[in-house]
């Protein structure tokens, strides 16, 4: 028998206006019935285009019995699972059935055909199938309203042959009407169960059955989808039920955990994963039962059967519903992350050793200091890389050894220079006796640390039972194939061991930090051999001065600072003058390192020579212009002079310049003459009133050239203080020149406090950013030289002013209590005397002064200075300056704006310095 073609279409949810009316319809109570599972035909009868026919006695009473039963099953009411899911009242029942029926997926309906071959019953769910409300299906021709024209007389005899009493099923297409604009209806395809009845009456009609063939085919669908997301998946697959206990499993979650995937049924999460793991999990999934929220890449860690290797899955959990919506349980979808977990620690390891590289490269070597440069290395290890670090350094290099640091054995003296301690400020335990920062120390031979020292080879060192380290790095500080030290990085126990890639990076970090101590060393040594030589260069201890209270501080540029800078070359002096004078000088050469050092020691011996010729402050600087323009060139000073005539071509680098101040002061008479060359200006305070800065005019500095000096005379009161400085001193990156003078001039408050409290009172309160540039200070007390301890006698130009001025020497010697030099005193000034007298002009004048030692002047108008030759032993004369040159400690001439002096100078006696005879003195002339 063919298909019968129908009309209908399929809708969700039936109208709220449908189930009104069907309701008002059915007011018998008449409930839409339920297809059971028992009634669909086999699979081989469902084809299209025929149908199974059977007989008509015992199959129409069957037939009847089923639909009695189908009946009877539809009106009755099945408690719901979850309160949610029960019925109101009217609306058609989808989900009465048990969890996990079939009914909560496919749509079945039914509806009748009486013996005239309308129909005369219509159920809620034929409503929702076909979309026609029950008044208008009740009463209608199945094969008029439903059939196609062209179809409707084989649908009639098939009618007819249904209600004969013949059973058919079939998969029948239909098509709901025409639209109310006159569209034709869409197209659906159903499978009808048709079974043959009885009225009450006796007559002959049919119950049909209808299920919706698109629902069936969508479960098909998604059966083989569900089938081969299961069994074909690469991830692990569980169905979890709503009591955490495993419903299904894949091939894929059984190959790792063993056994067949029914096997895994009825399990838990405890059985796969440890109790804490397992508790976490366990609170999540009843979480996602609970909520429905779902759960995306949560990290899980367990074993497998069969291995100690620990596994890491990453999870992803959801809640599934059934067909009602209702929640049946939890879907598991892991996969095992292991391997890329590893290679995320991998790669974040690698990250972390550049990062730590990269601060490496930024924090160590900041400092040209070797304990600094150690300490750096230290802040970047701990506690980045490692828990405790120390770092050892050869003691000869800390000496400043030239030969390579350290024996061949590696158990040559070492220092500790750092230590640092994530855990506790304490050494190593476990490690031996502990070393404190400082100490010097050596390894035994046969110890990991010497053997990492004499083989320049990381060792690797575990650590000792019941100790606080669990291992130890002990790394040699390579630094240009030479080993200046070790270091040692250490983890306690409870943390990660140490790898190949550990001992890589820590190899590196003390190859850089090395690097950076030796540099550190050798700029040390390149410093202290400058910082030594200008040392040297300056005045030894405490310098004195006749008539001056003197007080210095000189700071060289600190290495160890923040900044560090090279040695610079600033300098001062006190130089000695004839006549109890005092040259001041107190210059800077411009520039750093050896380099300037150099210069400033050639400069400052061409001062002390040119001070000793006793030659004017303005001359002693252009003379000293010459020379420093001669520092420049090939062929020195004649060179610099001839090519000061013509444009210098000389190389930059090879200029050197340089400012200074020059000051003679005179105890005698208290003035001091001052000569510039593009310094600072002097400051000075005089008693009672406030520090003033003098205007003497700051000349070109010298290797500059072609500019006279200019000198100022200035007359200091009896306890004044004069200050000279260079610019260290008032000056840095952060405070311009004009605040650091005002503050240097405001901090001179007290002149009357003593001078070596004056001076660190002037460098504590100044803001002198010590370390950036050489600072050199130097102030003097004015102490004249009183009236009682100056001779000063005028004499004619007669012969007798020989022996009156013996009469005046003598006379002031025993004023003195000098008895003991009046025999030697008296011959020396007859012998200067007479020589004025002789070879001079003028009026004579004799001026005896006695300070710390005695010095006896003689004065004349004659510009020629005396010249000391030797006599020949027939000369009866010629032997006075050689006599002179015996007696005294020191003599000499000096020219004068009026002529010239010729002074001699004696030891005052202290009975420990015996004084030479005269006699002695003049037999040994011949």
């Amino acid at each position: 028998m063919s298909e019968i073609p129908a009309k209908a279409t399929r809708s969700e949810d039936p109208s709220e206006g449908a189930r009104t009316r069907a309701a008002g319809q059915r007011s018998d109570g008449t409930r839409a019935s339920q297809a059971p599972q028992d009634t669909r035909a086999p699979q081989d009868s469902r084809v299209a285009g025929d149908g199974q026919d059977s007989g008509d006695g015992a199959n129409s009473r069957d037939a009847q019995a089923s639909s009695d039963e189908q009946a009877s099953g539809d009106a009755g009411d099945s408690d719901p699972v979850f309160p949610f899911d029960e019925p109101r009242p009217g609306d058609p029942v989808w989900q009465s059935s048990p969890p996990g029926s079939i009914y909560d997926y496919i749509k079945v309906a039914s509806f009748s055909i009486g013996p005239d071959g309308l129909v005369d019953q219509w159920s809620l769910r034929a409503e929702q199938i076909f979309g026609i409300p029950a008044e208008r299906a009740v009463g209608m021709d199945p094969i008029e309203a439903f059939v196609d024209a062209d179809l409707r007389e084989q649908g009639q005899r098939k009618m007819a042959e249904i209600l004969d009493g013949r059973e058919w099923t079939g998969v029948v297409p239909f098509r709901m009407p025409d639209e109310a604009d006159g569209r034709p209806g869409p197209d659906g395809l159903a499978e009808v169960y048709v079974m043959p009845t009885r009225t009450e009456d006796g007559e002959k009609a049919a119950v049909c059955i209808v299920v919706d063939v698109r629902t069936l085919r969508r479960m098909e669908t998604d059966l083989a989808a569900s089938q081969a997301i299961f069994g074909q998946s690469p991830f692990g697959f569980l169905l979890i039920d709503p009591d955490l206990r495993v419903r299904r499993a894949n091939q894929r979650f059984a190959s790792l955990f063993g056994g067949t995937p029914d096997e895994h049924r009825g399990r838990g999460v405890h059985d796969y994963l440890s109790r804490p793991e397992a508790e976490r999990v366990s609170a999540t999934l009843r979480r996602v039962l609970e909520s429905g929220d779902s759960i995306t890449d949560m990290h899980v860690t367990g074993f497998v059967p069969g291995s100690d290797e620990r596994r890491h899955w990453s999870i992803n959990l959801y809640r599934v519903h059934s067909g009602s919506g209702r929640p049946i349980g939890i879907a598991w979808l892991g996969i095992d992350i292991t391997a890329r977990r590893a290679a995320a620690r991998e790669a974040a390891a690698a990250r972390r050793n550049l990062a730590l590289l990269n601060e490496a490269g930024a924090r160590i070597g900041n400092s040209l200091d070797l304990e600094t440069t150690a300490r750096e290395l230290l802040d970047v290890v701990v506690p980045g890389f490692c828990d405790l670090a120390t770092v050892d350094l050869y003691q000869g290099l800390l000496a400043g050894d030239e030969a390579p640091p350290g024996l061949a054995d590696g158990s040559a003296e070492l220092r500790r220079v750092a230590f640092a301690s994530a855990v506790s400020d304490a050494p190593f335990v476990g490690g031996g006796v502990p070393v404190a920062v400082g100490a010097v120390h050596h390894y035994p031979f046969n110890s990991p640390c010497a053997d990492a020292l004499r083989t320049a080879r990381p060792q690797y060192v575990p650590g000792e039972e019941g100790g606080l380290v669990q291992s130890t790095l002990a790394v040699p500080m390579v630094a240009h194939d030479t080993v200046v030290g070790l270091a040692q990085f250490a983890r306690t126990k409870g943390s990660e061991p140490f790898g190949d890639r550990d001992r890589d990076l820590a190899v590196e970090l003390a190859a850089r930090a090395a690097v950076c101590i030796d540099n550190a060393r050798l700029y040390r040594r390149e410093h202290e051999r400058a910082l030594i030589l200008q040392r040297s260069l300056l005045p030894p201890g405490d310098p004195v001065a006749s008539g001056l209270d003197i007080a210095c501080r000189y700071l060289p540029g600190d290495s160890s600072s923040d900044r560090p800078s090279e040695v610079g070359g600033d300098w001062f002096d006190v130089i000695e003058l004839p006549g109890h004078r005092t040259a001041l000088v107190v210059g800077d050469v411009m520039g750093r390192g050896l380099r300037a050092a150099v210069a400033m020691g050639e400069l400052r011996s061409a001062v002390r020579t040119l001070a000793l010729l006793d030659l004017e402050p303005a001359e002693v600087l252009s003379a000293l212009d010459e020379i420093a323009r001669g520092l420049g060139a090939p062929g020195g000073v004649q060179q610099a002079t001839r090519a000061a005539r013509r444009p210098r071509e000389a190389d930059l680098s090879e200029v050197y310049l340089a400012t200074c101040v020059y000051a003679v002061y005179d105890s005698v008479t208290r003035r001091c003459t001052f000569a510039n060359a593009g310094h600072l200006p002097p400051v000075l305070v005089e008693p009672g009133e406030a520090a003033l800065m003098l205007d003497v005019p700051p000349g070109m500095p010298l290797g500059v050239g072609g500019e006279p000096f200019e000198e100022v005379e200035v007359e200091l009161p009896e306890g004044a203080l004069l200050a000279l400085y260079t610019d260290g001193l008032v000056e840095s990156r952060d405070h311009p020149l004009d605040e650091g003078l005002q503050a240097f001039v405001g901090a001179l408050t007290d002149p009357s406090r003593p001078l070596e409290d004056v001076c660190d009172h002037v460098l504590n309160t100044l803001d002198t950013h010590h370390g950036e540039d050489d600072i050199a200070l130097l102030m003097a007390r004015v102490q004249g030289l009183p009236a009682g301890s100056v001779g000063d006698w005028t004499l004619p130009r007669e012969p007798r002013s020989v022996g009156r001025a013996r009469e005046y020497a003598r006379g002031q010697l025993l004023s003195w209590d000098l008895e003991p030099l009046v025999d030697t005193t008296e011959l020396l000034v007859s012998e200067l005397v007479t020589n004025a007298l002789r070879y001079g002009e003028g009026e004579i004048r004799l001026r005896l002064l006695l300070d710390r030692t005695l010095v006896c002047e003689v004065w004349d108008s004659g510009l020629v200075q005396p010249r000391r030759r030797r006599a020949r032993d027939t000369d009866e004369g010629g032997r006075g300056l050689q006599l002179v040159g015996l007696l005294s400690a020191a003599w000499g001439s000096r020219r004068t704006p009026r002529g010239k002096t010729v002074w001699f100078e004696l030891p005052l006696p202290d009975g420990e310095n015996g004084l030479t005879d005269p006699a002695e003195a003049l037999l040994s002339l011949f």
